[in-house]
């Protein structure tokens, strides 16, 4: 008996050393509060990582209004505001519009067909805190390269009905991908 609980122990020690060394190999992004005043204070960061199933992005925010958060990538990787629609300036405008490199033009979520930056929701806990990691199963680190993590206020209901782009609200929360 005792040395089934060596072994287990020694299996259970080397699973949780090769998920520390692989957590280590992702890209940790900076994830800053934004306004149309600009850019504000580090909320947390995202850490990107490949896996067999797609992106793993596993957050460590704080300091978030509890619920669900669309979750995108965007064209650039700039999260400065900049003029909107209305002619006023916007929160994190200057990181365009969702990644969208086939030109679908349309919002289907991490497993439909449109906008390759459709990101799962992110979910915020009552402590205001989003820990929880998602996988986008048609992205790779590679592929963030250059574009910006976007956070909305609302929820995200992955289509165009009856609100462009699931409906998400303002942006809240923006980080800059530079590999």
């Amino acid at each position: 008996m005792k040395r089934i609980s060596i072994v287990l122990g020694v299996a259970t020690t080397s699973l949780l050393l090769a998920a520390f060394s692989q957590a280590n190999e992702g890209h940790e992004i900076d994830i800053h509060k934004v306004s149309a005043e600009g850019v504000g204070d580090k909320i947390g960061s995202v850490v990107l990582e490949d896996s067999e199933y797609g992106l793993l992005l596993t957050p460590k925010l704080s300091d978030l209004t509890p619920g669900a958060h669309g979750f995108h990538v965007h064209e650039n990787p700039n999260c400065e505001p900049a003029e909107g629609d209305s002619g006023e300036m916007t929160a994190a405008k200057a990181a365009g519009g969702h990644f969208d490199p086939e030109e679908t033009g349309s919002h289907e979520g991490p497993y439909g067909e449109g906008h390759l930056g459709d990101l799962p929701v992110l979910v915020v806990n009552e402590e205001g805190e989003a820990t929880t990691p998602v996988l986008a199963p048609r992205m790779s680190v590679d592929d963030l390269d250059g574009h910006s993590l976007m956070i909305h206020e609302g929820g995200d209901n992955y289509s165009d009905d009856p609100k462009a782009l699931g409906g998400g609200g303002s942006r809240m929360v923006c980080g800059t991908v530079n590999l």
